[in-house]
Parts: structure tokens; sequence; C-alpha cells
């Protein structure tokens, strides 16, 4: 049997590492998330320079102003949707992140509760006579902590879900009307 010390000592010996293991899961998917916006800033960046290097050697052999406005017109239409492309990319990998970061702190909450529940319930096993009250208090106290813990994460899941549905709404309904501009353009020529 453990003196109420012992215990609170193992309780916080146990509570920081299990944040030391948060902070580096949470480091470790940071950095794997501005890894993968540095590679897809590299590819737009290498893409666009070679685009662009094609499309001023072509616009440079046009000798007819009217061609020359036709060609740069035409030009505009994939740059736009290549750079919707690359913000939905952009949100993606945020959205990947945000997701990972939930994950960890939700499961770093829930075994911080589990421990909690642990370490009270063996804490009032030794409790004097006449403290059940106080027992019980605080045992309902943890239980609505954790209760609004997990009422505040299924509302921020939502509001999440409910700002990318919003995003990728907001996304198709610029791009379509481009892309039929597009296309009515090509078929015009």
């Amino acid at each position: 049997m453990f003196s109420i010390p012992e215990q609170f000592s193992a309780a916080t010996k146990s509570s920081f590492e299990a944040q030391l293991a948060l902070i580096t899961t949470l480091s470790n998917k940071t950095f794997e998330g501005v890894e993968k916006i540095i590679d897809l800033n590299i590819t737009a960046a290498k893409s666009s320079l070679e685009e662009s290097n094609a499309a001023m050697k072509q616009l440079l052999t046009i000798k007819d102003p009217k061609e020359w406005i036709s060609a740069s017109a035409a030009q505009a239409q994939p740059n736009a949707e290549k750079a919707l492309a690359y913000g939905r990319h952009l949100a993606s990998i945020a959205s990947g992140v945000q997701a990972e970061y939930s994950k960890a702190a939700e499961a770093q909450i829930t075994e911080a509760s589990r421990k909690m529940l642990e370490l009270v319930e063996e804490i009032t096993k030794n409790a004097p006579a006449g403290s059940e009250n106080a027992v019980a208090m605080l045992k309902s106290a943890i239980g609505n902590a954790s209760a609004g813990y997990e009422q505040f994460t299924k509302t921020t899941k939502q509001a999440v879900e409910t700002i990318e549905a919003n995003v990728n709404t907001a996304v198709s309904q610029f791009t379509q009307p481009a892309a039929k501009a597009a296309a009515a353009r090509t078929t015009k020529k």
C-alpha cells in the first residue's frame, strides 16, 4: 500500500511524462506539416517557372496583337485553376495537421482523466469515515470536467467540419463558372 505523497508523486511523474510525449508528438506533426508545405511550395515554384518560360516563349513568337491578347487570356484561366488547386492542397495539409493535433490531445486528455480517476479511487479507499460526501463531490467534479471536455471536442469537430464544407462549397462555386468560361473560350476558337 502506497502513502498519499507517494501516490501524488507517481501521478505527477506520469503526468509529466504524458505531457512530454504529447509535446513530442505535436512537434513531430508540426514538422511533418511544414515539410509538406515546403514540398508543395517547391513543386509549385518549379512548375510555375517552367510554365512561365514556356508561355513567354510562345508569346514571343506571336506577331499579331490580337493573337497575343488571346494567348495571354487563355493562360490566365489555367493559372487561376492552379492557384485554387494550390489553396486546396494547402488547406488539406493544414486540416490534416489540425486533425492530428486533435487526435493526440484527445488521447492525452482521455489518459489523464483515466489516471486521475484511478488516483482518486486509490486515495478514497483510505479516506477517513465521514468523508464520503467530499469524495462523491470530487468524483462528480472530475466526471463533469470530462463531460465538458467531450462536449467541447464534439463542438470543435463540428465547427471544423462546417468550415471545411463551406470552403469546399466556395471553391466549387468558383471553379464551376471558371471551367465553363474556359470551355466556352475553347469552343469559340
